[in-house]
């Protein structure tokens, strides 16, 4: 896996709320128990970063340094920022790449 620095690509996650995409491992829907599992662990870890400012809970991402963040955006938007990447390396209609 590709470190931050090597990979400064960073992905929207809604309001504003920027996350290195080298960094997720998943982006799932907050509704099945083992989801809510791991967010409570996270809290209780202190480990939990809330970015829905007073919104639904939407998605949740989850990073490989154990943090699990919250958004308003739905998971789809979400994994559609992380994919799309524009030619000329300029921010494309999600304002997601940064090369």
């Amino acid at each position: 896996m590709k470190d931050a620095l090597e990979d400064p690509r960073l992905i929207n996650i809604g309001f504003g709320n920027i996350v290195a995409a080298s960094r997720i491992i998943a982006i799932v829907a907050p509704d099945s128990a083992p989801i809510k599992r791991i967010i409570q662990e996270a809290r209780d870890k202190g480990a939990l970063i809330d970015a829905t400012y007073g919104r639904r809970t939407r998605a949740v991402v989850i990073t490989d340094s154990g943090h699990v963040l919250l958004s308003a955006v739905q998971p789809e938007t979400v994994a559609h920022r992380f994919t799309t990447r524009d030619d000329e390396g300029e921010p494309g209609p999600a304002g997601t790449s940064l090369t």
